[in-house]
């Protein structure tokens, strides 16, 4: 029990003594890698691939700073996020969009370098899609899951109260979709994509 009670004063005193800082952020997403379509599961042609169009994004949201005692702290994230990629089918030259609007939530370990004015940072993304289901003509989208997970690495530099970020965001898990044509020559059409692609995010943000 004293062990208990011991541990509990130690974690209190640690919450205690952390400084918290809130912030609002926007960010610019620029996808890195080529999406690529794959029509695997085709009954009316043979199977390719083929690199789709990347589209610039963005997101908005909250962030808080906890500065521990040392000099790491800890940084949970809210965003809302949309992206889009393009791809035109070259069986039927229909151009169908991977749209991405989904609720991001990073969770960030970081070590401040140059006191607060300076800290680099690492830690998981979970992501929840709020949109998977489109219509392209005579394409229908489904997404496999509505969660996906990947991961996130940068830096932070605050100035008075304006702070500029920048990362690279990774995929540990895919975004699959896929796009059903059912009019082609009679036959099942499908196209199937990863919706997650790499992304580098610069932004600002302003602290409360």
């Amino acid at each position: 029990m004293k062990k208990i009670i011991s541990a509990a004063l130690i974690g209190l005193s640690v919450t205690v003594s952390a400084q918290v800082s809130l912030a609002a952020k926007a960010n610019l997403l620029f996808p890195t890698s080529d999406p690529t379509w794959k029509n695997i599961s085709n009954s009316a042609s043979d199977a390719y691939n083929s690199n789709g169009k990347n589209n610039a994004g963005f997101n908005v949201g909250l962030s808080a700073k906890i500065n521990l005692p040392t000099a790491f702290f800890i940084m949970p994230e809210l965003y809302y996020t949309t992206f889009k990629n393009e791809f035109t089918d070259p069986v039927t030259n229909t151009t169908i969009e991977a749209k991405s609007n989904r609720v991001d939530l990073p969770v960030l370990v970081g070590l401040n370098v140059l006191g607060d004015n300076l800290g680099v940072f690492v830690g998981p993304v979970a992501s929840y899609n709020l949109s998977s289901e489109n219509q392209f003509n005579d394409f229908k989208e489904n997404a496999e899951s509505n969660f996906t997970l990947g991961y996130q690495f940068g830096a932070q530099v605050k100035l008075n109260k304006l702070l500029v970020n920048a990362r690279y965001e990774g995929a540990f898990t895919e975004d699959q979709r896929e796009f059903i044509n059912n009019n082609v020559a009679g036959e099942s059409y499908t196209v199937r994509y990863d919706n997650r692609p790499s992304l580098f995010i610069i932004g600002l943000g302003y602290e409360f």
